[in-house]
């Protein structure tokens, strides 16, 4: 059906019995159909061709309508999805650019400033990094040699240059170099004393719970602690014994990070492996008896 471009009820039916209508009027008079009533027939042709027109037209004009109101919904919900794309994009942006300047967007508390025995340790931006992304990472950092390690190599962000890692996503990104670098004087957990693992031990889990770590992680891992400084082990007057506890908490520690993202998932690490942690003694027994043999050796020769 072809489409209307004016409304046909605005017309008025012509007078068919003017000259202009001639020819149409002849064209139907016959024996019986005198010129008048040709003229009737050609004007109810005309009303009811009108008629139908008036009905297309006022279709025409619902459908018209019934189209606008569709095409302004799309275009509505085209509009609501960019602004809605837009405010995400925007959301991330700040988002990342508060990771990048985490410093920056750090809410200051209105108090006082406190004695300098309660001032907040400064930790390591790598060792930071580390429990940011929820990886392992050495307790040295926050003892205080780590402490005092990180006063030390302090530097502002704009001092150090950018260098490319690779994400969470596998996209490579641009971080500060101090994120990267590991400190020169770390400690692997299995030669601190017990001093400096019983400073580290509350230090960390505060800063786990800065960094919004899991409740149930954070928890596992205090009771772990406490139970390795519970242990007969710890409080052994056998130097093997506490070696041998301090190198089962990094290799137990360290074996649970790593399993964490694994089909599997990891285990509740509270729950000490007395047999592991035996073999742990068994093995340092006979690196000790190994070592005092090649020396003994070198002493005879």
């Amino acid at each position: 059906m072809n489409r209307l471009h004016s409304d046909p009820g605005l017309l008025a039916c012509p007078d068919f019995m003017s000259d202009p209508y001639s020819v149409s009027r002849l064209g139907l008079v016959t024996p019986t159909t005198t010129e008048i009533q040709a003229a009737d027939l050609l004007r109810e042709f005309w009303v009811t061709t009108n008629d139908a027109l008036r009905a297309q037209w006022q279709q025409q004009t619902l459908d018209d309508e019934c189209l606008h109101l569709e095409q302004q919904r799309l275009a509505d919900d085209e509009n609501n999805r960019n602004q809605e794309t837009l405010r995400l994009e925007e959301e991330a942006a700040k988002n990342d650019e508060k990771k990048k300047n985490r410093s920056k967007h750090l809410l200051i508390p209105l108090r006082p400033r406190p004695d300098s025995a309660d001032d907040e340790i400064m930790v390591s931006d790598f060792a930071l990094r580390k429990i940011d992304k929820g990886h392992y990472v050495e307790l040295y950092y926050w003892t205080n040699a780590g402490v005092a390690d990180a006063h030390a190599n302090y530097r502002t962000r704009d001092d150090e240059g950018m260098v490319p890692t690779t994400g969470d996503d596998s996209s490579t990104i641009w971080v500060s170099a101090g994120l990267t670098k590991p400190s020169s004087k770390v400690v692997p957990d299995h030669n601190l004393s017990t001093v400096e693992f019983a400073q580290a031990v509350p230090r960390i889990l505060k800063t786990m719970e800065e960094y919004d770590w899991p409740a149930q992680r954070i928890t596992m891992l205090a009771n772990f602690w406490g139970s390795i400084i519970l242990h007969r082990y710890w409080n052994s007057t056998d130097a093997i014994a506490q070696r041998a506890i301090l190198i089962y908490q990094e290799e137990q520690r360290r074996a649970w990070h790593n399993a964490i993202p694994l089909p599997k998932g990891a285990w509740d690490i509270l729950l000490l492996d007395e047999t592991a942690l035996l073999r742990t003694f068994d093995r340092v027994f006979r690196q000790l008896r190994n070592h005092d043999l090649l020396d003994s050796r070198r002493n005879f020769r």
